[in-house]
């Protein structure tokens, strides 16, 4: 029953010209060293990585957004913890970046899809906060649709993950801008990858009052059937 709603709720999308669809995830922590990660590359001599992650000193943490229509790809690093914030700055930030192409475009509904991570489940009450102040923000309609349990492998921005990873391999990811650039210069579908930093102190633990979440509930549309898979947030 989720799969056939996210389905029905994708084409829906797809077909709305006043809608635009996403894919969100982060991917793995990397390891940000001269480590080797089994690719290849070309040089006149063979590049020299070491074979496992002791006394990593940075990891950098990616989160993907994805347009599957035109695989336009945009990703956000952070370099502290993976928190329902640091996904809900880096859909924010994608959104500021766009806005005046979803303006001209007449965009007033955002489809959503993704897995039901801990970071990013409609029952995390702050990432539901922030998409509730994400909506009011930008005057957008919010649909959250997320994939099945253990099934975040068809969340289209996985593909793009993949291609990602392929381009990293044969390379050292040795400093935190070389991620950044490599990524930058990464092309998914004809389009380049924008990428931006978000940097800074992501405390974990971070929820509202629960006051505050009763409030938040009120402004979610659960669907009767699937209440935890299906969430609409107005503006």
């Amino acid at each position: 029953m989720i799969f056939e709603n996210v389905f029905a709720c994708n084409a829906a999308a797809d077909a709305d010209p006043e809608c635009i669809r996403i894919s969100i995830d982060t991917k793995a922590t990397v390891c940000v060293g001269e480590y080797s990660r089994g690719g290849k590359s070309r040089g006149l001599a063979p590049i020299k990585a070491v074979d496992h992650d002791m006394f990593i000193k940075e990891k950098i943490i990616p989160v993907g957004i994805l347009e599957p229509q035109t695989g336009a790809s945009y990703i956000a690093f952070g370099n502290d913890n993976k928190t329902s914030d640091l996904i809900a700055d880096a859909m924010e930030s994608w959104v500021r970046h766009n806005q005046n192409r979803l303006l001209a475009a007449g965009i007033k509904r955002l489809v959503v899809n993704s897995d039901n991570g801990p970071e990013c489940n409609s029952h995390r009450s702050q990432f539901m906060m922030r998409m509730v102040q994400l909506a009011e923000d930008y005057g957008l309609e919010i649909h959250m649709v997320y994939y099945p349990p253990y099934h975040s492998k068809y969340n289209p921005i996985e593909h793009y993950w993949g291609g990602l990873e392929r381009s990293w391999n044969g390379y050292l990811l040795d400093c935190i801008q070389t991620v950044v650039d490599r990524t930058a210069n990464f092309t998914w579908r004809n389009f380049k990858t924008v990428t931006t930093t978000l940097f800074g102190s992501y405390p974990k633990g971070n929820k509202p009052e629960k006051n505050e979440r009763k409030a938040i509930e009120k402004r979610l549309s659960r669907s009767e059937t699937l209440p935890w898979w299906d969430v609409i947030i107005t503006a």
